[in-house]
């Protein structure tokens, strides 16, 4: 059974008789349907819609959750969250030296009595646990990423960049993390929009080559035009974001997409429910 130490990773505990109210009023991630032992995907966004944070979040207890986010903005995040707090009725705080790891392709990581198991529910055709509290020696970093490429689960980070997307373009309004059907939110208005009227042209592909892939960031071109980017590369395989459009030009006319000089092929997730097409339009991501 596959096992990684996410050590980039930390917690927050969001606690108190508000806690489900604050957090439902300013996150994407729709609390009504978050099950226990369920660890959803999120964002608290701008104004404006962009993705400020990324995250898991997962319920504890009887009135707390957990936020499992990137350590190096844990506590950005925390002053962010202070900021909404206002007069709400709600604890927040970063978990003391809490450990994340990660296993898949099995039901559950070996138990530990001081350590909680919650079902990573981005993905759709394995069994994904992260664990919060004790840790597995050793596991396999790279397998991670690799798994994560393989389902084309992005990260910031690691795929993109905070402050600098779309939820729809990193594929969070099909992996559950945005409540279409909940109240407002911080930026709630713009993802609606681009959801009813289905403007959302950037999207998350998964890449892949005859020849080793660039680096994350490499931009993705045709004839010479930006398409994309790179975003986590592991030999031949890789996460990409890119003007679905624009790469459905590229196939019709039959163009390559190239990575610096390395021909890339871009699929769909095979779990994804959007396709490529020519006709997507809108001034939110011009």
């Amino acid at each position: 059974m596959p096992i990684a130490l996410l050590k980039d990773r930390e917690l927050i505990s969001v606690s108190g008789p508000d806690a489900e109210h604050f957090l439902q009023n300013i996150l994407t991630t729709d609390l009504d349907v978050l099950a226990a032992g369920e660890a959803k995907p999120g964002a608290l966004l701008s104004p404006q819609g962009k993705i400020l944070f990324d995250f898991l979040i997962s319920r504890a207890g009887e009135d707390g959750f957990v936020l499992d986010c990137r350590t190096d903005v844990a506590d950005d995040f925390v002053r962010r969250l202070m900021l909404y707090r206002l007069r709400a009725k709600v604890g927040i705080a970063k978990a003391d030296q809490t450990l994340v790891s990660v296993a898949w392709g099995s039901d559950s990581i070996a138990s530990h009595s001081d350590s909680t198991e919650v079902s990573d529910t981005r993905f759709r055709d394995i069994a994904v646990r992260r664990r919060y509290g004790s840790a597995a020696e050793g596991g396999d970093a790279t397998a991670w990423q690799a798994l994560r490429i393989a389902h084309g689960i992005a990260e910031s980070g690691s795929d993109y960049a905070l402050g600098d997307v779309f939820p729809h373009d990193v594929l969070l309004d099909e992996t559950g993390g945005i409540g279409f059907k909940k109240g407002c939110y911080v930026g709630q208005e713009v993802v609606s929009r681009m959801q009813h009227r289905g403007t959302a042209r950037r999207r998350v592909l998964i890449a892949s080559a005859q020849a080793p892939l660039p680096g994350p960031g490499t931009e993705l071109t045709v004839a010479g035009r930006p398409v994309g980017a790179l975003g986590s590369t592991e030999g031949t395989a890789g996460l990409a974001i890119a003007r679905i459009d624009r790469v459905k030009a590229a196939l019709d006319s039959g163009q390559p997409v190239m990575a610096g000089d390395v021909a890339v092929t871009l699929a769909i997730p095979a779990w994804a429910k959007f396709g490529f097409r020519q006709d997507a339009v809108g001034a939110e991501e011009a």
